[in-house]
């Protein structure tokens, strides 16, 4: 797939999980695209708990497609401005909206026109203030140098083909000693190409991940500083017998390749204080 076509179906794909949602039908991931069809279960469940649930509407958590908390990992201070890079339903948001207190505030950015209004609504039924839904491309962030706290994700940069590039916006946008906090699916060790495509296409709905080691070394070459992956969440064959089966692959056979080598991970960086 070309890069247009790879983002056309990413925000294809997003923008049918908005519109089933808003319409009451079947919320499951992934559109029609047979390349990004039935990659969620078990990534994108239990990721948040009861208290956190509590706190926004039901539609932000139907919506989210992520494969990880970064909210409940990130460290968020009162009176910070946070920035959610591909904030989809908003729940990671709202999340961070609350944390940060009326003195903060939280950003989401979305692409996709589907989402971006879903968001909208549930930050009207959820009567958080101290948020701001923008439109625009992680490759291209809509706001100034040096001017958010902390930038969090949910398994978005890895539907990115030019990840080096949003990193690079990732640190231009933070003040100086701002922080990195992501989850993100990371690939340890080496895995064979074939099997990697095809497990890749449904734990990140495209084989997009990194390996940790290439993740890190392009924060540190964008500037990072302090930079740490842990893993939070490992696939194992067997969570995608009917996928990988469905794709002509033994699974008994693809365990010991598989298991313990793709996982949904927490990373950390930070931008360098200035004048140091």
């Amino acid at each position: 797939m070309t890069t247009q076509s790879i983002k056309e179906a990413v925000k294809e794909k997003y923008g049918q999980a908005a519109l089933r949602v808003q319409t009451g039908a079947d919320h499951g991931c992934c559109g029609a695209s047979a390349e990004f069809e039935s990659c969620c279960d078990p990534i994108t469940v239990n990721l948040y708990d009861t208290e956190q649930a509590r706190h926004i509407p039901d539609a932000a958590l139907q919506a989210s497609l992520g494969c990880g908390n970064p909210t409940a990992l990130a460290q968020l201070n009162a009176g910070e401005i946070v920035l959610d890079l591909g904030s989809g339903g908003g729940i990671d948001v709202l999340l961070s909206a609350r944390r940060v207190g009326p003195t903060g505030k939280a950003y989401g950015l979305d692409m996709t026109d589907e989402m971006l209004a879903l968001a909208r609504d549930n930050q009207r039924k959820a009567g958080v203030e101290n948020v701001e839904f923008l439109k625009g491309e992680i490759e291209n962030i809509p706001l100034p140098d040096n001017s958010v706290d902390v930038i969090i994700s949910n398994c978005v940069i890895n539907l990115s083909t030019d990840k080096d590039q949003v990193l690079r916006e990732a640190f231009r946008v933070l003040n100086p000693g701002g922080r990195f906090a992501v989850s993100d699916v990371v690939v340890h060790g080496e895995v064979p190409p074939e099997v990697r495509e095809s497990v890749l296409l449904w734990v990140g709905c495209i084989a997009g991940a990194l390996q940790d080691t290439e993740y890190s070394a392009k924060l540190a070459a964008a500037g990072f500083e302090a930079i740490e992956i842990e893993p939070t969440r490992m696939y194992k064959a067997e969570d995608a017998r009917a996928f990988l089966t469905a794709k002509g692959l033994d699974v008994d056979a693809l365990a010991s390749q598989v298991d313990g080598k793709f996982m949904s991970a927490f990373i950390r960086a930070t931008k360098p204080q200035a004048n140091r």
